[in-house]
């Protein structure tokens, strides 16, 4: 994507040429040593390019090509009037200085080019010798240092601690980890821990409090299912997992920034804030006027079920749809708390990948959720993962009994936590996603879409190209077909229902069709991409910006697939994490997915401007139906087409 150099870096390199021949040239004439001229040199040479570098790459130079090429006539007649100067009256050229300048500046990126490719030769074999073919999945190769490091616990805090870390909220005062230039707070409650008699409840709000608490460490994650490819196998469960994370650059003086608030992926079953996938730091890092926020939500039969049924059940109305009660609690807390930090309340993203994509596109058309986020940002998300009726989490929740031997809800809560451990793991399959309930949708989701209630938000919608193959690595292949025959039939009713529209679909037909792909992944994917392409439409037809962007990157290993987990290293610029993962990040297509990322947080225009990345000329996302296509490392946006 990016081109090694640039006309820009030639023009610089005229005045660069000057500051170097003029330091050397001067320090000469007042007979000073050797040493001191070149320690000279280099500085008035290194300023001078530093200088003419921030005015050659400032916006008000790139936006326009008339501002560039003036600017480039300034520079070529200051270095013709400088060497004029210097020949006349010191007798010496610059021209041989701007001759070692251009080779340079051809030299240098071609180095680091070169290098930077041995070092990704590196990383693919390295994670070649892990994966192999890939067929079985994610594995994780992680010390034991590392996993002792994730599952270490906040600790109460004795006495008052002065601390530039130290940030005081309305339910407490939080002590962080700072980490060079980012200030981590990890493990914030920001609702009662739901255990003993608030287990299957909705989350009760924190009691103010002036108390002091350890924030260094992440809280422990939701009781879940657990397969071999899910690296949170590794981390500590608990039912108290309620807690949220806020990430902050420490040098940023910018104040109200705007707030990204991620929504963790995991089918609703499994996942959680602490897999280094999807940690804010990097970033916050190269975008330091931002601030990140994640969170845990409860998951499985512990966060979508029906007790309706069970004696004693009706006191449990909730249990349906408990794991979105918590999300707007966590995006409540948010709104009420974020400011102490540097954040903006009323400049918030929501942004999910896959089930916390759902998650997003199910509370933007939430009467409860209402104004606790301004725009959404969804990758592999719609609004089909929801249940029209509860009867499956009735199934669920008979399968539970069963399991457990209980008759009543008495029983049910009387089962310790590591009985729920067992079940979930057990149950996995079966495990529910959200329900149509008239307490949090007063309509259809697609109505409420396409009647314009939710037109104040701006979307963007992201589509993988082949994301079952993703599924597959999560759980494993036995566990993928087992998931997979309980939805066959439902994925075919849908594709149908969808048919008339898929026709306009043009993009996806060539991925959709390939006869090498398994009958079921390919029915899975085709199903995924004009379900999520739906959302988009429904959308643009009630009035939302719409920004579409479709992820056909291929995997470094064919078996793993490539769709959201990468996609989510990219936005968020975690190479080292999709490691992990079996996949080397694109640094040029993640540095300009992440400026995009912050562009559409920020309100501004999905624009870049030439070289506002340097050597990226610009770009422009424009809206639904023009789709942003990212694919064979390369990222351009095109027209929709039809047939």
């Amino acid at each position: 994507m990016k081109k090694l150099y640039t006309i820009d870096d030639f023009m610089i390199a005229f005045i660069s040429a000057l500051g170097y021949g003029y330091g050397d040239t001067v320090s000469r004439l007042f007979g000073l040593p050797d040493w001191l001229c070149l320690v000279i040199c280099f500085a008035v040479g290194i300023t001078a390019e530093e200088i003419i570098s921030k005015i050659i790459f400032s916006k008000n130079i790139q936006k326009k090509t008339a501002n560039r090429v003036t600017a480039y006539i300034c520079l070529f007649l200051i270095f013709v009037v400088g060497h004029f100067i210097s020949n006349k009256y010191f007798g010496v050229s610059m021209i041989d200085g701007l001759k070692e300048e251009f080779v340079f500046t051809i030299v240098l990126p071609i180095i680091g080019f070169f290098v930077n490719l041995i070092i990704r030769r590196f990383h693919i074999e390295k994670i070649q010798d892990i994966y192999n073919d890939g067929k079985d999945g994610f594995v994780f190769d992680l010390k034991q240092e590392t996993i002792d490091e994730a599952n270490q616990q906040n600790k109460s805090v004795s006495e008052e601690r002065s601390t530039d870390c130290k940030v005081v909220t309305k339910t407490g005062a939080y002590i962080g980890n700072k980490t060079e230039n980012v200030i981590g707070y990890y493990g914030i409650p920001y609702a009662k821990p739901p255990v003993g008699e608030l287990r299957w409840k909705a989350p009760e709000p924190l009691p103010l409090s002036n108390e002091v608490f350890e924030a260094k460490n992440f809280g422990a994650s939701a009781i879940q299912a657990e397969h071999d490819g899910l690296i949170l196998k590794h981390h500590r469960q608990s039912e108290d997992c309620l807690t949220l994370n806020i990430c902050l650059n420490s040098e940023s003086k910018k104040r109200k920034k705007p707030v990204i608030v991620l929504f963790h992926h995991g089918d609703f079953s499994y996942g959680g804030s602490a897999d280094p996938l999807i940690s804010g730091e990097n970033l916050v890092t190269a975008h330091p006027d931002f601030i990140f926020v994640s969170f845990n939500y409860r998951l499985g039969i512990l966060g979508f079920i029906d007790f309706s049924e069970v004696p004693g059940g009706e006191a449990y109305q909730d249990a349906l749809n408990l794991g979105l009660l918590d999300q707007i609690a966590a995006l409540q807390w948010i709104k009420d708390n974020i400011s102490a930090f540097g954040g903006n309340p009323n400049k918030i993203t929501a942004l999910g990948f896959e089930s916390g994509a759902t998650s997003v596109c199910l509370l933007a058309a939430c009467e409860k959720a209402k104004g606790l986020f301004q725009k959404a940002f969804v990758f592999n998300g719609n609004a089909e993962m929801i249940n029209k009726t509860p009867e499956y989490s009735k199934e669920l929740t008979k399968m539970l009994m069963n399991e457990t031997d209980s008759s009543t809800m008495d029983d049910l809560l009387r089962l310790d936590t590591e009985t729920l451990k067992t079940v979930s793991r057990k149950l996995w399959a079966n495990m529910n996603y959200p329900t149509y309930s008239e307490k949090l949708f007063r309509k259809n989701i697609y109505d409420i879409y396409r009647n314009g209630e939710i037109s104040d938000i701006d979307f963007v919608v992201g589509i993988p190209s082949k994301e079952s193959k993703v599924f597959r690595s999560f759980v494993g292949n036995k566990n993928f077909e087992e998931a997979v025959s309980l939805t066959m039939e439902e994925y075919k009713r849908t594709i149908e229902a969808f048919s008339s529209e898929s026709e306009q679909i043009s993009l996806s037909k060539d991925e959709i069709s390939e006869q090498h792909l398994p009958e079921k992944e390919m029915l899975i994917d085709k199903w995924n991409i004009m379900s999520i392409y739906h959302v988009a439409k429904m959308l643009y037809e009630g009035g939302n910006n719409v920004y579409l962007i479709y992820w056909d990157e291929k995997p470094l290993i064919k078996e793993l697939g490539s769709g959201s987990v990468d996609a989510a290293a990219s936005f968020l610029g975690n190479n080292k994490e999709l490691q992990l993962y079996g996949n080397v990040l694109d640094s040029d297509i993640s540095e300009i997915l992440q400026c995009f990322l912050c562009k559409f947080a920020d309100g501004n225009a999905m624009k870049l401007y030439h070289n506002e990345i340097k050597g990226v000329d610009a770009l422009n996302w424009e809206k639904f139906p023009k789709i942003l296509i990212v694919k064979d490392e390369k990222i351009l946006c095109v027209k929709e087409t039809t047939d």
